[in-house]
């Protein structure tokens, strides 16, 4: 990283060498503009940027001192944003700047610099990975700025300015931020102690385990510093707070589950928070609303947030962790909801677990219609099943509105080419369980009528009344919304609460280890230090 003094050296370097640089509209051909074509002839925006200049300076005149010096700050500051510093690698720069000598190297200067601005510009605000190449569940919409746009824009703006404003501007995104720093700090002091071995450890125990639970504890800020050696009503306390924070049962009691979060190196923690800044930068050009659904996959909740406050809140369950059952990640549009709905059997589903069975036995799973393309219900009779194959097979399979009904009582449509939706579900056992992976891919709600009277409450006078009466009549009967709701299933194990306070979930689908891989492969590195 350059230090103050270099840095200003270097500027004043660049100042003296630019007084040889053609300015002007009409600029003639000149070594400086000779080369600047040359480099930029490998690049078509950069290229089409100068020529629509013809060729003037951007970066390397004396009243450019500002544009240089915010650049060159941004990407020493790159690191902390998680990024590939060497990718921009401001030292290289700097030592193009002083090994400038002709108007030729200053030429090629310029196409430098600005690479190196529209690279940092990219990353930094839409992130440094196409997320659709790490993960196939990752169906994210990436919005990246128009390189033109930018370069005028930046040209057009004040240079600190505009380079702060390009990261997302979310208050979580600045919290990870302070994170990772106060991680970085634990990283370069050691960590957090010794792990705590062993197993469980429940209150009234004494001895040298708890003093590594209690010391353990004090490293990740959940207890201050004692000389205790009993597992009192504080480390108790302190031992809900963790759990609270890391999606564990709040009992109080560091069992297995318990002491393998506390386990965790504050390295591993610091991978999380990277991967959430990327996803987020993933996530800048959408549009969040004022008023939105956030599924966060990991903690296996859905959530209303109203204002940046959660006005409602439910349990959660969601993929199974097998193939083609997880969870996608990607932002919509809720519509409406459909009370007592039919479920019309995914394709997927029909042929890979039921029309074996139907060739088995042509009455198996009773509860589901045969119907043909046209929604007609067929006689089971006046089929076949053992005629047809996977793929031949030309009917789908419903079932209707009942108490037994996959879908529950209601569902919530954004409508989307995965077939992904929220909805009800008769299996209510699966919710007292910590870990909830187990549907097709949809979300399933804990408690689904009340969130219902929540979407309903900004349209209805009576929004208990309205779900109510449609219910009562057994019939399939779509509401729609009168505003549509942004739905946003995400996937964040680092994430600040409404108050700002970290909380931690596991990587169910192994999503987060992926994506710090393929950052660790285009030069992320932990701890800000670049090798």
């Amino acid at each position: 990283m350059l230090r103050l003094r270099s840095l200003c050296s270097v500027l004043a370097l660049c100042a003296a060498l630019a007084i040889a640089a053609p300015v002007g509209a009409q600029a003639q051909v000149t070594p400086f503009a000779q080369s600047l074509a040359e480099a930029s002839a490998q690049d078509a925006v950069i290229a089409s940027f100068y020529h629509a200049r013809a060729y003037a300076p951007f970066w390397t005149l004396p009243e450019q001192a500002s544009r240089r010096a915010a650049l060159f700050t941004a990407l020493e500051r790159a690191g902390d944003h998680g990024l590939p510093v060497t990718r921009y690698d401001a030292g290289a720069l700097a030592q193009a700047i002083r090994a400038a000598r002709t108007e030729g190297d200053l030429g090629r200067l310029e196409f430098t610099l600005t690479r190196a601005f529209l690279s940092y510009a990219r990353d930094v605000h839409s992130g440094v990975l196409d997320p659709a190449k790490v993960d196939a569940g990752i169906l994210r919409e990436v919005t990246h700025d128009d390189p033109a746009a930018l370069l005028n824009g930046f040209a057009a703006s004040d240079p600190a300015a505009f380079l702060r404003g390009l990261p997302p501007q979310w208050p979580e995104y600045a919290r990870l931020m302070k994170e990772k720093i106060d991680l970085e700090r634990a990283i370069a002091d050691g960590g957090w102690g010794p792990e705590v071995s062993g197993g469980k450890i429940e209150p009234g125990a004494s001895g040298a385990r708890v003093v590594a639970l209690r010391d353990r504890l004090a490293g990740q800020g959940y207890l201050s510093r004692s000389a205790t050696q009993d597992y009192d009503a504080r480390i108790t306390r302190a031992v809900q707070r963790f759990q609270l924070d890391h999606g564990l049962t709040a009992d109080g009691v560091a069992g297995e589950g318990t002491l393998a979060e506390l386990n965790i190196p504050p390295e591993a923690r610091l991978q999380s928070v990277l991967v959430a800044m990327e996803r987020l930068r993933w996530m800048a050009g959408t549009d969040r609303g004022d008023r939105y659904v956030w599924v966060n996959q990991p903690d296996f909740t859905a959530q209303i947030i109203n204002g940046g406050a959660v006005e409602f809140q439910t349990r959660a369950v969601i993929g199974k962790n097998v193939p083609d059952q997880r969870s996608p990640e990607f932002s919509d549009l809720m519509e409406h909801m459909v009370i007592n709905p039919s479920w019309g059997v995914p394709r997927s589903i029909i042929v890979k677990e039921y029309l074996p069975l139907l060739q088995a036995n042509p009455n198996a799973v009773a509860h589901l219609q045969v119907v043909d393309g046209k929604g007609r219900v067929v006689p089971r009779s006046a089929v076949n099943f053992a005629g047809y194959t996977a793929r031949s097979f030309p009917f789908g399979l419903r079932q209707p509105p009942s108490d037994g009904n996959a879908l529950g009582k209601v569902k919530f449509m954004f409508p989307n080419p995965y077939n992904i939706y929220l909805h009800d579900t008769p299996a209510k056992e699966l919710f007292a369980n910590e870990v909830r992976a187990y549907s097709h891919g949809c979300i399933r709600l804990g408690d689904p009528f009340d969130f219902a009277y929540a979407l309903l409450s900004v349209q209805s006078a009576d929004p208990k009344g309205t779900f109510q009466t449609a219910l009562d009549s057994d019939l399939e009967t779509v509401v729609k919304l009168d505003k549509s709701l942004p739905v946003h299933l995400v996937y964040f194990t680092a994430w600040p609460d409404a108050k700002g306070n970290m909380t931690w979930r596991r990587d169910v689908y192994g999503r987060d280890g992926r994506i710090f891989d393929a950052l660790t492969e285009a030069g992320v590195v932990l701890g800000g230090v670049q090798g």
